[in-house]
């Protein structure tokens, strides 16, 4: 058992029955399995999300939750889409039950690309497309594909705690690259490049979320982008541009993501989690067509086939459904929790913290003063009623973080008011003992 779950668990149990978990954890260390042995040395890089610890707490009764990023689906027309599900297995359950092609469905995959379109992808082909189990698995197979043991990676700091797991899986060295105000900073990142090559080290791609990052909600400024794609193509880097936030621009004016321009050079993880429904577990990868083979063959080598129903399903909502009407509604619902969140700190956070104003996505990112470590301040928070996500959990380093990520977009403005009402004496407290 990780400490980080020892943690989760203790947040919930007596103290007796925390100290029959700490005595079996150390006697289960002791008596190493002979299966042990089996195990890749792969295998021992995988470890639990701390997300993923921090979201089992926070399905505790009276917990005001500010850990997860989760859409607010209790706006979707449920009833109507029940109706839909059962249709399809209806009329056609033979082939939605059945294996499909491993690319994914011809339907859905040119309505991903009128996805794309809303968003300024116009040049893109259906045949280009891989349906695959969200971004999260899109991200998997691109690091197969392109990574060895030794590798290095080019992140955004802070960055995806899923992209970051999944590196680490592969074995592959992170570098990070800071950013400011207007997301990843051109000459850190070309500074970065320059030692990383000096020093041997082989760079595949950067892997950057430009629009609303998760977890800090900064979005690279337009001016930016294409600078970022040059310094990546003549360094002969590729950019692994994942955009699940972008259409969820309060104002209804997403930025052009990477690949608009870029076809050659990007490739863009598009995803139905934060625009549909995370549960069906359906993404996409835009691969370069001089690409898009290998990466395929290698998806399906994962999943054989992307879920027909949910496939099926997903296509009948871009078909029959106001999507994009149901994305405005996504749009003026996160706009007004933002702006709760951001009025709540303004009115309850202690002198000497800040924190990011995102004009989309889910996500602010709170900082405190320098020194200071927010994981063993998890613990307290929970003690007063709140959750929310350490910032090292978002950060390849082992070195204590002074952030922290709050997630506005599955509360209710009320709550997110009371959570960081909760919040504040905590880091309050901290303050006062530096």
């Amino acid at each position: 058992m990780t400490h980080e779950t020892l943690s989760a668990a203790a947040a919930q149990l007596p103290p007796e029955a925390i100290d029959a978990i700490e005595r079996a954890a150390t006697s289960a260390h002791r008596a190493v399995h002979p299966h042990e042995a089996l195990f890749s040395a792969r295998a021992a890089h995988i470890k639990q999300s701390a997300v993923r610890d921090v979201f089992d707490i926070s399905m505790r009764p009276g917990l005001v939750s500010l850990a997860g990023g989760n859409p607010y689906l209790q706006s979707l027309p449920l009833p109507r889409l029940a109706a839909t599900a059962a249709g399809i297995l209806a009329d056609e359950g033979l082939v939605a039950l059945q294996y499909g092609a491993g690319q994914g469905t011809e339907e859905l995959r040119a309505q991903v690309c009128e996805v794309m379109a809303a968003e300024g992808i116009t040049d893109a082909l259906p045949q280009n497309v891989v349906i695959t189990a969200g971004s999260q698995s899109a991200q998997d197979v691109a690091t197969k594909v392109f990574c060895n043991p030794g590798d290095v990676v080019l992140v955004e700091n802070p960055t995806y705690v899923g992209a970051l797991n999944t590196f680490e899986a592969y074995q592959v060295e992170v570098a990070t690259v800071e950013m400011d105000d207007a997301g990843l900073v051109p000459e850190l990142l070309e500074a970065k490049i320059a030692a990383l090559q000096t020093a041997g080290k082989n760079i595949k791609f950067l892997y950057t979320i430009p629009s609303f990052n998760n977890p800090s909600g900064i979005t690279l400024a337009l001016e930016r982008r294409q600078q970022i794609v040059d310094i990546c193509r003549n360094a002969n880097i590729l950019v692994l541009e994942d955009n699940p936030y972008g259409l969820l621009r309060f104002d209804g004016k997403p930025l052009e993501p990477l690949r608009a321009a870029n076809p050659a050079d990007v490739i863009y993880l598009g995803s139905f989690s934060k625009i549909f429904a995370p549960g069906l577990r359906i993404g996409w990868a835009l691969v370069p067509e001089h690409l898009q083979r290998r990466y395929y063959l290698a998806s399906e080598a994962v999943s054989l086939c992307p879920p027909t129903l949910n496939q099926m399903l997903v296509s009948a909502y871009l078909r029959d459904y106001d999507w994009k009407g149901q994305i405005e509604t996504y749009r003026g619902l996160y706009a007004e929790r933002c702006a709760a969140m951001l009025s709540a700190l303004e009115e309850n956070m202690p002198a000497g913290t800040s924190w990011t104003r995102p004009e989309g996505g889910f996500f602010v990112w709170v900082t405190l003063p320098e020194g200071m470590d927010t994981y063993p301040l998890l613990q307290k928070a929970i003690d007063a009623g709140v959750v929310f996500i350490p910032g090292a959990a978002f950060t390849p380093s082992d070195q204590p973080s002074n952030k922290l990520r709050l997630a506005f977009s599955a509360v209710p403005p009320d709550a997110i008011r009371e959570g960081v009402r909760r919040l504040a004496p905590v880091l309050r407290d901290a303050l006062g003992a530096l």
